[in-house]
């Protein structure tokens, strides 16, 4: 049985060290850990930052409802990868997916980021498709890294 995955890679504009900060400071990533038109709700990302620590954070989407979010880290190297599970901390029924983040440094101040997740698969077609959110929470944390 094949096992469900996809990868995105995405080029910021932004050092390496600022896109490692945006995944691992609690204040910046509430302003992108979400996709368009839903927000993380005020004061709800939580970050301990080590292997075997814990994240959390809730998502609110525009008819109110909120859908918390988090995991634990598997794999801390700053500032060049970070792997974790990724799920609904009261969903227990289910093997969490994980989550890989690779950071490599490119000339001109740039980063290039490796997103690799690994328990669902590329649901494109959809329009609600975890894929899709995503990549619009990473289109977010490139406006995130521009404003600062």
């Amino acid at each position: 049985m094949e096992t469900k995955q996809f990868t995105i890679t995405r080029t910021f504009d932004a050092p390496r060290e600022a896109v490692w900060r945006a995944w691992t400071d609690p204040a910046i990533a509430a302003q992108w850990w979400h996709p368009h038109e839903v927000v993380t709700k005020d004061g709800t990302v939580a970050i301990d930052l080590r292997e075997g620590g814990s994240y959390a954070y809730t998502m609110v989407i525009p008819d109110g409802t909120e859908y918390p979010t988090g995991g634990e880290y598997l794999e801390v190297r700053e500032p060049e990868r970070l792997r974790f599970t990724w799920t609904d901390p009261g969903d227990d029924e289910r093997e969490s997916p994980i989550i890989t983040i690779d950071l490599a440094e490119l000339p001109d101040g740039q980063c290039e980021m490796t997103f690799h997740l690994l328990g669902m698969g590329d649901d494109r077609p959809s329009d609600h498709g975890v894929f899709l959110g995503w990549t619009e929470a990473f289109e977010e944390l490139d406006q995130t890294l521009a404003r600062a």
